[in-house]
């Protein structure tokens, strides 16, 4: 099949969110087409679609195209950023030889500095920051199962219009949020507390709720996390840290968090772009993180090196 811009949605990535996101576009009649580095997954893609699992343990299998080159995308202009944070410079730089001039790559990716490192390959123009609570697990490649229900915010942005409907058909709740940061910290701050405990404990995120020890644990570094946050000037879009972050466990219970799935198959994880993105900004406007320079340290000694 050629690709055809006009009507096609490019998702790069193909890890739990990427496939998770291309198995709901396809059902809604889209035409996905993903692109990764991942040759299992690529693989698995190409010869059985995408696989999603419901909570009852049925599979249904969905099309999708399979791209390993940028020239087989070339024109693309609406695009979907799900690759992890330590692969966005790679994945900016496959865009920008395949993103149309008026195209739109919209990032729902962990962590910080995702946008400005396409914005550096593709120009703040063709760039929409938007974040998610939907939780996802990857059972294998190209085989996902829903672990939560949530919702995606975006940032306004002229361009978006086209591929904010098309997510809407396909059931997701979108959000609009005026306030770039506002997203990008909302999001970080419980990322920042869920996900190192999840990958140290090796639980899925509503456990966290069921260990006295643990839960104190998520508090604090949520607290942590929100003071960096405050001391900037970033309006949360929550009153209270702790209410949201326990919310978002509770939603996505039976989630496990991106850096917990990361730990378990021996991948590098995105603990730098999230506590280490906090931390440094702590230093800067000097709010101390003890707590959450201790799960970072703690995660960067059980993940490999490099």
């Amino acid at each position: 099949m050629q690709f055809d811009p006009e009507n096609a949605i490019l998702v790069m990535g193909t890890g739990a969110l990427a496939c998770l996101f291309a198995a709901r576009l396809s059902a809604a009649g889209v035409s996905v087409w993903m692109y990764g580095a991942w040759a299992e997954g690529l693989q698995a893609l190409e010869e059985a679609g995408v696989r999603l699992v419901d909570d009852q343990g049925h599979e249904q299998a969905y099309p999708v195209q399979v791209v390993r080159r940028s020239a087989d995308c070339a024109g693309a202009r609406q695009a979907l950023v799900l690759v992890k944070s330590w692969q966005t410079a790679h994945a900016a730089a496959q865009l920008a030889e395949c993103l149309a001039q008026d195209g739109i790559a919209l990032t729902l990716q962990n962590g910080m500095g995702n946008r400005e490192a396409l914005a550096q390959a593709l120009g703040a123009r063709r760039v929409s920051l938007g974040v998610t609570t939907i939780g996802a697990n990857l059972l294998g490649p190209g085989r996902v199962q829903m672990a939560g229900e949530g919702v995606i915010s975006v940032s306004v942005h002229p361009g978006l219009s086209g591929l904010v409907g098309r997510l809407r058909a396909a059931g997701f709740v979108i959000e609009n949020e005026p306030d770039p940061n506002a997203l990008l910290w909302g999001k970080l701050v419980i990322n920042a507390a869920i996900n190192p405990i999840t990958a140290l404990l090796r639980v899925p995120n509503g456990e966290l709720l069921n260990r006295p020890a643990a839960r104190q644990l998520l508090h604090t570094i949520v607290r942590e996390a929100a003071a960096v946050a405050v001391a900037q000037g970033v309006r949360l879009p929550y009153p209270d840290p702790v209410v949201a972050v326990e919310a978002i466990a509770r939603r996505t219970a039976t989630n496990r968090s991106s850096m917990l799935q990361d730990v378990l198959r021996g991948a590098p994880t995105e603990i730098d772009a999230i506590c280490g993105a906090v931390v440094g900004a702590g230093e800067k406007t000097g709010v101390p993180t003890p707590t959450l320079r201790a799960v970072w340290q703690l995660v960067k000694a059980i993940q490999p090196e490099g």
